[in-house]
């Protein structure tokens, strides 16, 4: 079982930056597969950015290419989520989700683990 558990949430002015943190822990281990979702007040919850096991592979949704990054320390069993030219459509409840494998999926059906979600508010 892994615990996930996020940080750096907070009310932001559009232009600004965050980033978020998601620590792990229990039966952690490089092996797993990690990503942000994030969901919307009367929407579907959506694939952000993920990374693989071995943090040599990312992607990311449309909406955030090139204003948001990815990382992963798996010494210190933590995931980050840089987020840069924050806009009002970014505001959100933002999840980290971990899997067991080496695919990143864009699907949430495909994580096992999810941490109970750190809200983003941009205002314009």
């Amino acid at each position: 079982q892994v615990q996930l558990v996020e940080f750096g949430g907070g009310l932001v002015q559009a232009g600004g930056s965050l980033r978020l943190s998601c620590a792990a822990s229990g039966r952690t281990s490089s092996s797993y597969t990690m990503a942000w979702f994030r969901q919307a007040p009367g929407k579907e919850r959506e694939f952000v950015a993920g990374i693989s096991w071995s943090g040599g592979s990312t992607s990311y949704a449309d909406s955030v290419k090139g204003r948001f990054t990815i990382s992963r320390d798996d010494a210190k069993n933590t995931m980050y989520l840089q987020m840069n030219s924050l806009k009002p459509e970014d505001t959100a409840l933002y999840y980290c989700a971990a899997r067991r494998g080496t695919k990143t999926y864009t699907a949430p059906e495909k994580y096992d683990y999810w941490g109970q979600g750190t809200q983003v508010t941009v205002s314009s």
